[in-house]
């Protein structure tokens, strides 16, 4: 009894009559079922009578859109927020860090005056024979020496402070930095025997204007990297701000506590800054940067385990890594030991200055070592890159005073091998394995300290530059970076990729490239701090790669014929079974040599040799396809 009502309703709320009673049209079958295709016009007809109207639009909520989006672009465009009537400018110079890791120096310079950011130092490869560290060319510094009110410190790793001894050697400026920073540079100045020149130190304090010369006040801000107190700094002129990020990488859970003061980028970035230039070393790493206390899980399994002594190595400058390394021995009931000069300096330097605290008495000397049971003992080292002077290296061949290897011992590497120092790696490696121990080398035990592509992308968007200038990095790592900076809004015309010794004026209006200043690299041998001149250096890779000729020529000054059979040395060229072929080879290039040869050339000795140089090359290059260094003696009677 309930159909009736309940069809009726359905045929209500449908709007549609019943069809119960009528025929089937030509598109139903008998059961009234509609057959495929069998659209006909009254259906269109029917869709579009109940076609939806369009919603009304409110006028006034469009207009809060049009507004909305005017914020947006008044916000996000940096171009609304300089003041672009200005005909102030800047220029920035680097004289180190583009094409390379390291030695990074970069020179800030108005019409009247110039700052310098960093002056750090770069290491050799494996064809500067003899060379202990790179410093940059001061040529450009020297040019414009009278104009520099100021050297400004980011932080404390050797490739930004390395190069200050040798530059406040022969100039000097007055220091702005943080304590840390100010602190190792005065460690190096006394080193170098010039600790007079701390005078010209001025500590400051982070988020405050720094006024330096007439031109610039200068800003330190807190930044997270792996070493400790490191700064990205704000340089104001009146151009405009230029962000200078230091080394960096967002650390969301730092050691310290101390994040990066990612507030006061902002504020810069909503004020408005006419340049960034940010760090491009970790640009083609797409996962974000690990934290730093990330590795303490890492290294506590790890010590958990130990049956015999940990010895540790790492970055000496990463005091966060050794003092989470220095609990975690304290944890497991070890005495510490500290060895390598650098590890022990950044150690007590950080425990003057209360940066780290620990009691004195965890500490033992090396000589101790012996004294303890293995299972006593944590020994944190410098030599995670394979150095050869390193302590841990002088350990893993037998050479080290106080430590031998033994087959209990765990070596934990808690670093990643910097480019080129792979195969130095590799062979203590092999070295401490032959020696029985146990080397941990995970990567949970290490975390980079550089920002990887998401962090640039947050920095970007923090400082929200109009003009950027990737920094720090090879060539490609900047490349890279400038993608990100296109990602993140800034135009592809308003970013160059710099190289060291090329001038770049920024102003509110333009960016540009007006001219290039000598630049380059300095030898030094770290024995005796000197300089190693580059001819020195050319010498070296040419015995190096194709050996070297000495020869000795008696020659009659009457009619320029040799008075005896040529003396010759090689080292590098041919075998020793092969030198008296070679000596009677020399011989018969000397004497055609002779035979032709220029009049009154034997009057002039010098000349003499040169000639007598260029035949033997070419010959030798003929023959063997190399160009040893000629050495030619020609003595006259």
């Amino acid at each position: 009894m309930t159909s009736e009502p309940l069809q009726g309703n359905k045929s209500n709320n449908n709007r549609r009559p019943n069809n119960n009673n009528r025929k089937p049209n030509n598109n139903q079958n008998k059961n009234g079922e509609v057959k495929p295709n069998g659209n006909k016009p009254s259906n269109n007809k029917n869709k579009n009578r109940h076609r939806r109207q369009p919603t009304p639009i409110d006028e006034n909520l469009r207009n809060f859109v049009t507004k909305n989006q005017e914020a947006h672009k008044q916000r996000l465009n940096p171009h609304y927020k300089l003041d672009l009537a200005s005909k102030e400018k800047i220029r920035i110079t680097p004289l180190g860090g583009l094409g390379e890791i390291g030695g990074n120096i970069c020179v800030f310079e108005t019409d009247n005056e110039a700052i310098l950011v960093d002056v750090g130092m770069s290491f050799p490869d494996e064809t500067m024979h003899g060379v202990d560290i790179l410093i940059p060319d001061f040529s450009y510094i020297r040019e414009i020496k009278d104009k520099i009110v100021g050297v400004v410190i980011t932080h404390a790793h050797e490739d930004h402070i390395g190069a200050m001894p040798y530059l406040y050697k022969e100039m000097q400026f007055p220091i702005f930095g943080t304590p840390l920073p100010l602190a190792m540079i005065g460690t190096k100045f006394d080193e170098h025997h010039i600790k007079e020149f701390r005078k010209y130190f001025n500590p400051i304090e982070k988020r405050q204007l720094i006024k330096i010369g007439n031109d610039f006040e200068v800003e330190w801000m807190h930044m997270t990297h792996s070493i400790i107190d490191s700064s990205s700094i704000a340089i104001n002129t009146a151009a405009g701000t230029v962000i200078h990020t230091g080394d960096f990488k967002i650390d969301y859970t730092p050691v310290d506590g101390y994040t990066a003061d990612l507030h006061r980028l902002a504020y810069y970035g909503d004020k408005g800054v006419l340049c960034l230039m940010s760090d491009s070393t970790n640009s083609y790493n797409t996962v974000p940067t690990g934290s730093e206390l990330s590795v303490g899980p890492a290294l506590d399994r790890v010590f958990s385990k130990a049956e015999g002594r940990i010895l540790l190595s790492t970055f000496s400058s990463n005091i966060h890594r050794v003092q989470q390394a220095i609990q975690y021995g304290i944890k497991y009931g070890r005495k510490v030991c500290v060895i390598g000069r650098s590890m022990e300096r950044n150690i007590e330097i950080a425990m003057q200055y209360d940066y780290v605290r620990f009691n004195k008495s965890i500490f033992i000397d090396a000589d101790e070592v012996s004294r303890y049971n293995d299972k006593e003992v944590l020994i944190v080292t410098t030599g995670s890159q394979g150095e050869a002077n390193s302590a841990l290296f002088r350990m893993s061949i037998g050479e080290h005073r106080h430590v031998k290897i033994k087959p209990t011992d765990l070596i934990v590497l808690s670093s990643r091998a910097i480019p080129g120092n792979e195969g130095s790696i590799s062979g203590m490696l092999n070295h401490l394995q032959r020696a029985g121990a146990t080397v941990s080398y995970d990567k949970d035990i290490h975390v980079s300290g550089h920002a990887s592509m998401e962090e640039q992308k947050l920095m970007l968007r923090l400082v929200n530059p109009k003009f950027f200038l990737p920094i720090h990095g090879e060539y490609n790592h900047v490349m890279k970076h400038r993608g990100t900076g296109i990602m993140c809004g800034v135009p592809e015309r308003n970013i160059l990729l710099m190289t060291d010794g090329e001038q770049i004026e920024v102003a509110p209006k333009y960016m540009r490239k007006v001219k290039t200043v000598k630049t380059g690299k300095t030898y030094i041998d770290n024995q005796n701090n000197h300089q190693i001149e580059d001819d020195i250096i050319l010498d070296r890779q040419k015995l190096a790669s194709d050996g070297v000729v000495m020869m000795i020529v008696e020659v009659s000054e009457q009619n320029s014929k040799m008075l005896d059979k040529p003396k010759v040395t090689t080292f590098g060229i041919v075998a020793d079974k092969q030198d008296k072929a070679f000596a009677k080879e020399m011989e018969d290039v000397v004497e055609v040599f002779l035979t032709n040869i220029k009049p009154g050339l034997i009057e002039n000795s010098r000349a003499l040799e040169n000639d007598l140089r260029q035949v033997v090359r070419k010959h030798i290059f003929r023959k063997m396809k190399k160009y040893p260094l000629i050495v030619p003696h020609v003595l006259v009677h």
